[in-house]
């Protein structure tokens, strides 16, 4: 069965064909995957605007989700089911992909799965690599999500952690402004971060150890916080204007490094704590900072030295797509889990444990 996926949740308007295989070890094939980014538009704000965003989406949808077809070599009547991103993202977003994706299932006749972003971002590395062994502890880290889900079984995500404030993308995205690096600032700050001293300068770690208010289901010691690097950088960035220096390219770098450095290993000592805690048979890094080249250089080796099998997607599957959002709708579907055509747009949509 093939299926369209179609990803509308922040800036980037995605459609895309994925079909099963009949493998149970590789489930799925890409049979096309087109995004329409607006990464030029955004960049004179220096971030995403929302009503931009979704005026975009609107002028992008048709032509990109009619290119996914061609490129598949399929048409409507070639699909067996139409997957959306119904949340969470920037409501006007969602809201073109939801609507879109709705009245194309009503007039095709075909089956709607609306599915969690998040889910998709996790489904991204079987889509690549075939199914993980599992438990599998899967990290997902973007600009606007830091979380830890343990995968007990395909499908099962049981939240263990995540940010009590800023997204680790978030936080390169804000270092890189106040650097004045441009807009998206974290391929930004990698690229420069290769160049600089990582221990020029040494900024704060944080861990926690008690629990968070507002899940007060969850232990603590596996969540995330990145406000206090990023103070830390703005004080250290602030001092030196004060002294009425500016900053050479050689202390931005080490700037660059020095925070990448800290940013990175929390990552990777959360994601391998929880794998310890949970006696994990592989680990998964998913969502747009995995294209970070350290972040992926820091896991695998930390994932070797482990013996703990390791898996990162590939890059045009680390940041948002449709492709990934077509696998997570045929898990759900393969499960007996389609949507109704009066579902919304959710932008604060859960991603429930099942």
């Amino acid at each position: 069965m093939k299926i369209l996926g179609i990803e509308t949740s922040c800036d980037e308007t995605s459609a895309a064909v994925v079909e099963e295989t009949g493998d149970a070890a590789k489930p799925w094939v890409i049979r096309s995957n087109v995004v329409a980014s607006q990464v030029a538009i955004h960049r004179e704000w220096g971030g995403v605007v929302p009503e931009l965003a979704s005026r975009q989406h609107v002028r992008d949808i048709c032509g990109v989700v009619e290119t996914a077809l061609a490129d598949a070599h399929t048409t409507w009547a070639g699909l067996g089911a139409v997957a959306v991103t119904q949340g969470p993202g920037l409501v006007g977003s969602l809201l073109v992909g939801v609507a879109f994706a709705k009245a194309a299932a009503a007039a095709a006749g075909l089956p709607l799965v609306g599915v969690h972003h998040l889910a998709g971002h996790i489904e991204s590395v079987p889509l690549h690599h075939g199914e993980l062994p599992m438990p599998a502890v899967m990290l997902v880290v973007s600009g606007g999500h830091t979380s830890l889900y343990l995968v007990k079984a395909p499908g099962s995500y049981e939240l263990l952690g995540r940010t009590r404030d800023d997204a680790a993308g978030e936080a390169y995205d804000k270092v890189a402004k106040l650097l004045g690096l441009g807009y998206p600032g974290g391929p930004i700050v990698d690229k420069l971060a290769r160049t600089g001293n990582d221990t020029a300068i040494r900024w704060p770690g944080t861990r926690l150890t008690h629990a968070d208010r507002n899940a007060p289901q969850l232990k603590g010691d596996l969540d995330f916080s990145f406000s206090g690097l990023k103070t830390a950088v703005l004080r250290h960035v602030t001092l030196r204007r004060e002294q009425g220096t500016p900053l050479t390219e050689r202390e931005i770098a080490d700037i660059c490094a020095s925070f990448q450095r800290v940013v990175v290993k929390t990552l990777v000592d959360r994601t391998f704590t929880a794998a310890q805690r949970h006696d994990a048979r592989s680990v998964g890094v998913a969502g747009g900072v995995s294209a970070n080249s350290r972040l992926r250089a820091d896991i695998m080796a930390a994932g070797e030295s482990r013996g703990i099998p390791t898996f990162v997607p590939s890059l045009a599957l680390s940041t948002d797509n449709a492709a990934m959002i077509a696998a997570a709708g045929l898990r759900l579907f393969r499960a007996g889990i389609t949507s109704p055509l009066t579902i919304n747009a959710d932008p604060a949509l859960p991603l429930v444990a099942r």
